[in-house]
């Protein structure tokens, strides 16, 4: 199965640390005013879903969503979650950590584009988070 949503090491690291810290989150990919295209990482509650958000994938069970308009123009890509040095300055939980999330998008190979077409595509949840 071709994942849509990755991670790097480093960023499953500090998942793994935002979990044990806040329990139950969730990553939202921003795009917009004020937070340009980052990767939000919050606890249920601080941003809730709603019926124009899908979910685009997972990492190590964490949902990784995005707004359905966003998220059509992310189909055509692989989104890869990393982190960075600093920090983001911005509504997510690594803010204040001195690392923040970044993605970094790689386009599909033209195998990839085949396979993915009959791959089942993931569900279009709306949890209430």
């Amino acid at each position: 199965m071709i994942e849509r949503v990755v991670a790097t090491p480093e960023a499953r690291a500090l998942v793994a640390k935002l979990r044990a810290e806040y329990g139950a989150i969730y990553f939202y990919q921003s795009h917009g005013c004020c937070e340009g295209s980052t990767p939000m990482c919050f606890a249920p509650g601080d941003m809730p879903l709603t019926a124009n958000d899908r979910q685009l994938g997972q990492i190590d069970g964490v949902p990784f969503h995005a707004s359905l308009s966003q998220g059509e123009y992310l189909n055509g890509v692989q989104i890869t979650l990393d982190v960075a040095p600093g920090n983001g300055g911005t509504f997510s939980l690594e803010d204040g950590s001195g690392q923040h999330f970044v993605v970094k998008l790689r386009l599909w190979t033209d195998e990839e584009s085949v396979a993915l077409t009959q791959q089942a595509a993931p569900p279009p949840s709306v949890a209430p988070l």
